[in-house]
């Protein structure tokens, strides 16, 4: 009982309804650049290779810890050094989401031969909201790492994915629905009046207390967070840890890459609303039960052997869709499919967060963070999202009903995706025995007296 009470105390602080809050406004832009703009790729005849090319416009989600040291070394004239970037980037989200959604008015009423110019330019817009939303992520993966307690890390992994899932929600199931009736650049506008969410939790929410000196100079805030790491993980392990990160979700990333097309009108052609309705709303029911399951499984089973079992059940989850491309258009095929992806994603994810988290010195949350998740975005932004059009482009055109395992199925090409989206998580899962092994943990060691020695 008294566990009971401790767990509840946990989710009921001030600091735990603002990292929810702002997991929503992190969800937010991502999503625009995500699930929403793929819908509105298709419905505007984009063909695959074009759809899966634009995935290269969330580079920034990939690089930010480029410019991540800035935000560790600078602080802004108000609300300290991480509420204040939180802010400064919402406002920007705010007025460049606006802008995509005049853009994307202009382009669905020019003919398909005149649109070069303007989807360079919507490109560009896209490029922006990406951009300021990989900051905001930096800021806000910093302020959740430096505010919570050790025993708190899995009770705010799994409300920053929450918050992040109920975005998805509002820029998924309503807002493919909304399209239906209001088509998307009106959406797009809506959703850019939902960032000013964000804006009032980065007013609101509690100033973390800074036990540890932030860098003094712009030099020590660049290299003392990538020195620390590799002096305190060593360099082979440390090397193997981020090939691990790059790939543990390479093949959830690409399902995620090519679901909407798939079920769209590349594929299955499910109605947007239709899509909306079971990938976005019953998905994100899934998904939300999936993420609570793994932060509760996290605390009892430790990080490691969370990654083995959350990360294999990630993997296996991708036969639903295969199942789906086999059977055809079917709407309880649908349901299965994509609440089993969604619910094997939350455990997969909250695990790995909770395990991205663990790995960060609280002196330089911002950049080791930004470094870690950066990662991810490669395997999920560089990797999976051009390799994913490029592969579902060429397997839907080719003929492929003479292979045995493929012969009656409804959607061949796509079928075979799958499958081979399945072998894309095997490098991920093939890493974990050497630093993520069942009977152990991981022992970080944040040492503050041996940092000065980078100076």
């Amino acid at each position: 009982m008294k566990e009971i009470q401790s767990l509840l105390r946990v989710f009921q602080s001030q600091k735990m309804a603002a990292i929810l809050l702002l997991g929503f406004s992190s969800g937010l832009p991502f999503a625009l650049t995500d699930d929403s703009f793929r819908a509105w790729m298709t419905r505007a005849q984009l063909d695959l290779n074009t759809i899966g090319w634009f995935s290269l416009v969330t580079l920034p989600y990939s690089l930010k810890f480029l410019w991540s040291p800035f935000l560790d070394r600078f602080v802004p004239p108000a609300l300290g050094r991480r509420r204040g970037w939180m802010a400064l980037s919402q406002v920007g989200l705010f007025f460049v989401i606006l802008a995509i959604a005049v853009q994307m008015a202009m382009i669905v009423n020019q003919e398909a031969a005149s649109r070069s110019l303007s989807l360079q330019l919507l490109a560009l817009t896209a490029l922006g909201i990406a951009f300021l939303s990989a900051t905001q992520d930096i800021a806000i993966d910093a302020y959740r790492a430096d505010i919570l307690e050790p025993r708190e890390m899995g009770a705010g992994a799994s409300l920053t994915i929450l918050g992040y899932r109920i975005a998805l929600l509002l820029t998924g199931w309503i807002a493919f629905n909304l399209a239906d009736r209001l088509t998307w650049h009106w959406v797009y506008g809506l959703m850019a009046f939902l960032m000013l969410v964000g804006l009032c939790v980065s007013f609101w929410a509690p100033e973390p207390i800074h036990r540890d000196r932030p860098p003094e100079t712009l030099e020590q805030a660049v290299a003392q967070p990538f020195l620390e790491f590799f002096r305190r993980k060593g360099w082979q392990y440390a090397v193997l840890t981020l090939l691990f990160i790059i790939l543990f979700k390479l093949g959830d990333a690409m399902v995620a890459k090519m679901a909407v097309p798939f079920l769209g009108g590349k594929g299955l052609d499910f109605a947007d609303a239709t899509i909306g309705n079971i990938r976005q709303g019953m998905g994100l029911i899934a998904t939300i039960v999936g993420t609570l399951a793994g932060g509760a499984f996290l605390s009892q089973l430790g990080i490691n052997r969370s990654l083995w079992m959350f990360g294999g059940l990630q993997a296996i989850s991708n036969l639903g869709y295969f199942a789906l491309a086999v059977v055809g258009k079917s709407y309880l095929a649908l349901v299965l499919a994509v609440n089993l992806e969604n619910f094997c994603g939350g455990l997969g994810t909250a695990g790995f967060l909770g395990f991205l988290m663990s790995l960060c010195n609280p002196r330089f949350s911002a950049t080791q963070f930004a470094l870690l998740s950066s990662l991810m975005a490669i395997g999920r932004d560089f990797l999976a999202g051009p390799a994913s059009g490029e592969l579902a482009q060429r397997l839907t055109q080719a003929p492929l009903q003479s292979i045995p395992i493929l012969s009656g199925t409804a959607q061949p090409g796509w079928a075979l995706f799958f499958l081979i989206t399945l072998v894309a998580a095997v490098p991920g899962l093939a890493l974990l025995p050497f630093f993520a092994p069942w009977n152990g943990e991981p022992n970080h060691n944040f040492n503050s007296s041996n940092e000065d020695n980078f100076d």
